[in-house]
């Protein structure tokens, strides 16, 4: 038992949450499991207490209706940074990731990210206390995995990074087709399995531009040196370009739990037979092609944020939570999602080198602003 990786899965019942304890069960001597936090879905998380006895879980209503249950309730936060806890997988949605990533990395800790906003509001706050604390942030998303999977054993820098992109479901819609695009539709993503919110993001090509952000911070690397492909099959996860011009890229079959075992087992490798494995006898053809900005706003408005930093990225996430947040509940169209993000973003006075106090409120500002533009005020 000494010998196993203690794990604290905060969104445990989302869908990355949901994929780690399916790795978990899978690897059974290499893991336990000390925290679980969940934010909904009572019933699920019920159960994954039973199964996996946690000494100490966390759920957001105050009096959680849960039966039987032995393990002690904590704060977030306090979870993330237990002195019991080897890892820390951080799989919550949206600003939520924000406060436990920051509690986790300043204990310390091996943090499997999956939370994008995290480093997109706080990046600059985020890496400078891993430095300091010696925590390592270990990527989920498969695209950053890809890149530091291809940076293993290089001991110069890459040159340049390219994120692929599978151009969701409506890669090639006109405007007229996207206005149009209904809650259903845009829930249908054609290769991978996610939660509604990220599927969303992917479907508008926002996710992708919070990766290019999140890529700047992991990578350290300047925003003219990232560039995302379309590549529709969604076999090659991401590339990497040195120096002498050579490129290495990251492939495997479009499934989160191979990203995700990455981070849980680094730096080892460890067969798992439930995962699957790519069918070269049935791929017919690996395209790629430049992502169009006219047709994904998003995307663009995205890159501009980070590019122009400071409290625009807290901004630019607030805002598109709130707007994915209406658009779910039909109260906006899909293309208006980038319609009210850029009005926000273009209203917002920014602050250089924030502090998280001031993330926090420029947070705070941009769900109001946008609800209210929504609203027609």
């Amino acid at each position: 038992m000494g010998d196993l990786k203690r794990l604290a899965v905060l969104g445990s019942t989302g869908s990355i949450g949901q994929q780690t304890l399916q790795v978990v069960r899978a690897l059974p001597n290499q893991f336990r499991v000390i925290g679980l936090a969940a934010a909904d879905n009572i019933d699920l998380f019920q159960q994954q207490i039973t199964e996996f006895k946690p000494d100490f879980i966390y759920f957001r209503a105050e009096e959680p209706r849960l039966a039987n249950v032995s393990s002690q309730f904590l704060a977030l936060d306090n979870i993330a940074a237990l002195p019991e806890v080897d890892m820390v997988v951080v799989a919550t949605s949206g600003k939520a990731g924000l406060s436990p990533t920051l509690a986790a990395v300043r204990a310390g800790k091996n943090v499997a990210l999956s939370n994008k906003e995290s480093l997109v509001m706080a990046g600059e706050i985020i890496t400078a206390e891993a430095k300091q604390s010696g925590a390592q942030i270990l990527p989920v998303d498969s695209e950053h995995s890809a890149i530091w999977q291809c940076l293993r054993g290089e001991s110069q820098k890459a040159a340049r990074i390219m994120l692929t992109a599978s151009g969701g479901p409506f890669l090639y819609y006109t405007p007229e087709q996207l206005n149009e695009v209904t809650v259903e539709q845009a829930l249908a993503h054609p290769s991978w399995k996610m939660g509604r919110k990220v599927t969303i993001d992917s479907a508008t090509l926002m996710n992708k531009g919070l990766e290019v952000i999140e890529a700047h911070w992991l990578f350290d690397m300047p925003y003219e040196h990232i560039d995302i492909l379309i590549h529709p099959q969604s076999i090659i996860h991401s590339m990497v370009e040195f120096a002498d011009s050579s490129i290495k890229a990251q492939l495997g079959y479009p499934d989160m739990r191979l990203p995700i075992q990455y981070a849980l087992t680094y730096p080892e490798r460890m067969p798992n037979p439930e995962l699957p494995g790519v069918d070269w006898s049935q791929i017919k053809s690996l395209t790629f092609e430049k992502p169009d900005f006219d047709a994904f706003p998003c995307l663009k408005l995205a890159i501009e944020a980070g590019k122009k930093d400071g409290t625009f990225p807290a901004v630019l996430c607030a805002a598109d939570e709130v707007a994915v947040e209406l658009f779910l509940s039909w109260r906006l169209k899909f293309s208006e999602i980038a319609q009210l993000v850029g009005q926000v973003l273009s209203q917002h006075q920014p602050i250089a080198h924030p502090t998280l106090a001031e993330i926090i409120k420029a947070d705070g500002w941009a769900r109001e602003r946008l609800n209210q533009l929504a609203g027609g005020e």
